[in-house]
């Protein structure tokens, strides 16, 4: 499995991305994993029709969406896209509401699925880390913050 900085390139990353609810927060990111080749527009779509479904249990910390889908006939590879949102919106998650973060994963297969996010909760669960992710001024930084990941 990849480590989670080479799931990523510059091209997936957006910093200050416009949304004005949820779902335009998710075709933010989902934009970027169909533009780089790993997900089609209609992974995108099931990643919107993930939350639909079963709520917004992707925000998984506060300011922090991790969007996803099991749809692996929609991707080509495994990929990653970030989102950092210029203005922060709701996902209707009480406890982390707003979202400020949003990270999409298109997993090829469900074990690289779960690797990724195994890799995703260290970002999540170190709160300097997020803060660099919010405050970085550009992508190379952004970029830079998930490579010293592997470093610790």
């Amino acid at each position: 499995m990849a480590q989670l900085h080479e799931l990523v390139t510059p091209e997936s990353i957006r910093l200050d991305a416009r949304a004005h609810d949820w779902r335009s927060a998710i075709r933010a990111a989902g934009k970027l994993l169909a533009k780089s080749g790993a997900g089609s527009p209609a992974f995108t779509k099931a990643m919107i029709k993930n939350v639909e479904e079963h709520g917004p249990y992707i925000v998984i910390a506060p300011g922090f969406a991790f969007a996803h889908a099991q749809a692996p006939d929609l991707v080509s590879r495994t990929a990653m896209s970030w989102a950092r949102l210029k203005k922060p919106v709701k996902f209707g998650n009480a406890d982390n509401d707003p979202v400020t973060l949003v990270a999409a994963l298109a997993s090829a297969d469900s074990t690289q699925h779960i690797q990724a996010m195994r890799q995703l909760m260290s970002v999540v669960e170190n709160q300097e880390t997020r803060q660099q992710l919010e405050t970085a001024s550009n992508v190379d930084e952004f970029l830079a913050v998930l490579k010293r990941l592997n470093e610790w």
